[in-house]
């Protein structure tokens, strides 16, 4: 799992070249009509923060509405399936975390489309580690405490969706430190933060933007992050790596992806608007406040990091023999 040097091998993307270049020609009606982006998820989490927070910024670039639209269901499939079934005319745009989506190939045996062949990928936007934090009743205060803890006591480990993104890293955390735990899946990242604070079920991993606040009003108890380094934010805080889960990283990858038969000249223009938007001085410091990164990408990048990422986590779905129809 050893993110940093395939992530320096990708972000070759030159910022100045792409801001300096016009957004949008001015003979090319594009976009004559509001944009429909699609959050997979409910409102609350990771991809619906992001969305939200580059969604006015978006309009006003633009000039057109950006509509969203919480589409949840299926560990976020159906959103998914819904944009990769949509008119390839650059208006319906899919916003979710492309790790988690990455996934879902690997894990769903009937699954009513494919990513790869349906989709376009089109921009990665952000990345925000998970947080691994426990209920404040919990005994334990670093990950060797919970791990000896989880051996002697059942801990209800709180998971987004089964086969989601936090419940294969919980489930690769687990295979790599010998903890044991009970998953208690649900629809949302939201419901499972709110059941953890509520302390029906004892541990989570969650993406960061999404749990932090509930860190901060003291809620929930922070243990480490699945970042390779410490975050600045949250320099006191160790990473999983650090203590003993070695080469461990996950996280919320938020991304844009398109129809597959979007033409490509609109495929780059939403490239662009959407880096130039997330590169603003306005939108970094927000989503920096907050715990999130700006990590940005080209079409062709963004590409190779979704087939990376549905390479790496279908080794662990088949070491944990998870399918689901």
């Amino acid at each position: 799992m050893h993110r940093s040097r395939f992530l320096r091998s990708l972000l070759t993307v030159t910022a100045a070249g792409l801001l300096s270049a016009p957004l949008l020609a001015a003979a090319d009606p594009w976009p004559a009509k509001p944009i429909r982006l699609i959050v997979p998820y409910p409102p609350g989490g990771s991809s619906d923060i992001i969305a939200r927070t580059i969604g006015k910024v978006m309009t006003e670039e633009l000039g057109q509405p950006i509509v969203i639209d919480n589409k949840p269901g299926a560990n976020g499939n159906l959103g998914a399936e819904f944009v990769a079934r949509a008119q390839p005319d650059g208006y319906t745009w899919l916003l979710c975390d492309l790790g988690a989506l990455a996934i879902s190939p690997s894990v769903y045996t009937k699954l009513g489309f494919d990513p790869s062949r349906d989709l376009r990928a089109t921009a990665m936007l952000a990345y925000s580690p998970h947080m691994l934090v426990v209920h404040p009743s919990v005994p334990a205060n670093n990950l060797k405490e919970l791990v000896e803890l989880s051996k002697t006591k059942d801990l209800n480990f709180a998971v987004t969706a089964t086969g989601s993104a936090p419940h294969l890293a919980g489930v690769e955390l687990a295979r790599l430190t010998g903890a044991k735990w009970v998953y208690v899946p649900y629809k949302g990242g939201v419901q499972s933060v709110q059941d953890t604070v509520a302390g029906q079920t004892q541990v989570l991993m969650n993406g960061m933007l999404a749990t932090y606040p509930q860190v901060q009003a003291g809620k929930l108890k922070l243990l480490a992050i699945s970042k390779s380094t410490r975050m600045p934010l949250i320099a006191n805080v160790p990473t999983l790596a650090e203590q003993g889960a070695k080469g461990f990283e996950s996280g919320t990858w938020q991304g844009v992806m398109l129809p597959a038969k979007t033409p490509e000249a609109v495929v780059q223009r939403v490239n662009q608007v959407l880096l130039a938007v997330i590169r603003s001085p306005e939108v970094r410091s927000r989503l920096s406040g907050q715990g999130a990164e700006v990590v940005t990408m080209t079409p062709t990048e963004t590409h190779k990091f979704f087939n990376a990422e549905r390479t790496r986590w279908q080794a662990v779905v088949q070491a944990a023999q998870l399918q689901l129809d």
